[in-house]
């Protein structure tokens, strides 16, 4: 896997006034994003500044072009207030997700609205051959765009973990290969001539659903992701938790077998050799279905065929301790499951997983459900891919040390309105 930066740096910003405006900009044009058009007052009001401060801080967004004037609110006495709103041609950032057979791609304007979406396969996941067809696919992408195309701010890329592990081979069908010690970043940002966040799947597949699937209300959730391979996102508090080294949430090589299946990554009885695309695929090719792409997996599953059924009760068996697990640790609000499974198929997959195990989730006033299943399906990793980027590309940097941080953001999540 790809080399990742260290995530030891502090996450908060101090008091030098410098970084607290850059940090305000970012607090308004989140407000914005999330309510307008608005007018000054209402901005000052939900982002707790002055009105003073907001209206010198909207000026210069109107001059970045990252805001537009949308005219005066007609109500009340006196002079209409004018009202703000996100410039959707102001910029845009792409998301792409590298997986071990396809690479998808999504460009997002800065409202947070998806303009364009790629999806296209890949014989080899090798970096001389991967780092031509994203190239060609955000040029592609861009071309669907009507004119005014809006200036490209950054790249969000995702990968399948886990990163410079020894011991764990990066050589398989759930990862990606000639990888190791490869600075993608730098490559890729070279090629590109933008900012480039290099970010795990799950993690980024976690962003994708709290910004635009199941999770937009919650603050503390896990999404158990399901590519070829099992991973796990971790939010807390509205921030995706990557650990020291870009690795936390590597759920699939958790031992649930002593002695079972052989894992890609080198053990035996992982998750993921039972609770994973990759498996499933194994069991269906054993029993002559290969290959499968997402509509056969579908179809199957429509269909009833045996080996599907037989995975989910597999599945489920191994998977429902690992939720009371993780709610045991962390306390979530929720456990979603999402990825590549298709909507059915991840829905009778929760339900073969009733009753869940005792934990701390079962609380006397609890009303929402322990678990959920995503509703951002095989694009999320990818959304979650070009949210990272635009989070860091709203304000400018302020040094070399912080510009580094650019692949390690610490901000909480906000919503696109």
């Amino acid at each position: 896997m790809p080399r990742k930066p260290k995530s030891g740096a502090p996450s908060t910003i101090g008091s030098n006034p410098e970084r607290n405006r850059f940090h305000n900009r970012r607090v308004v044009l989140d407000v914005v994003r999330q309510l307008g058009p608005v007018g000054r007052m209402e901005i000052s009001r939900h982002a707790h500044l002055s009105t003073q401060a907001v209206s010198n801080i909207v000026e210069d967004l109107v001059a970045d072009g990252l805001l537009i004037r949308t005219g005066r609110l007609r109500a009340g006495r006196g002079l209409p207030p004018i009202q703000f709103a996100v410039n959707p041609n102001g910029g845009m950032t792409a998301g792409v997700e590298i997986a071990a057979d396809h690479i998808c791609t999504l460009l997002i304007d800065i409202g947070g609205h998806v303009r364009a979406q790629r999806h296209i396969p890949i014989p080899q996941n090798d970096p001389e051959a991967v780092l031509p067809v994203i190239k060609a696919e955000i040029d592609a992408a861009q071309t669907q765009l009507q004119p005014p195309v809006p200036q490209l701010l950054g790249v969000g890329v995702v990968m399948p973990g886990p990163f410079n592990v020894d011991g764990m081979t990066s050589v398989g069908p759930t990862t990606l290969s000639g990888w190791l010690d490869f600075d993608a970043v730098a490559h890729i940002g070279g090629m590109l001539g933008v900012p480039v966040t290099l970010e795990n799947d799950a993690t980024a597949a976690a962003v994708g659903e709290r910004l635009h699937g199941v999770a937009k209300d919650l603050k503390n959730f896990c999404l158990i992701y399901f590519g070829q391979g099992l991973g796990l996102g971790i939010m807390i508090d509205g921030r995706p938790y990557r650990g020291a080294n870009g690795n936390a949430g590597e759920i699939g090589h958790v031992l649930v077998e002593k002695g079972g299946r052989l894992c890609s990554c080198g053990q035996k009885g992982c998750l993921e050799a039972y609770a994973s695309f990759h498996a499933l695929a194994q069991q269906l090719a054993a029993a002559g279905v290969d290959p499968i792409d997402d509509a056969d997996l579908e179809r199957l599953h429509r269909e009833r065929h045996p080996v599907v059924l037989g995975w989910i009760r597999e599945a489920a068996g191994y998977l429902a301790p690992q939720v009371a697990m993780l709610e045991n640790l962390f306390d979530p609000e929720a456990i979603v499951l999402g990825g590549v499974l298709p909507p059915g198929l991840l829905e009778e997959l929760v339900e073969a997983m009733q009753p869940l195990p005792l934990s701390v989730a079962r609380r006397r006033n609890r009303s929402e459900a322990r678990l959920i299943h995503g509703r951002t399906g095989r694009s999320t990793a990818a959304l979650g891919a070009a949210a990272l980027p635009l989070l860091e590309t709203m304000t400018p940097r302020l040094d070399k040390a912080h510009a580094a941080r650019r692949e390690q953001p610490t901000e909480e999540i906000s919503l696109a309105g």
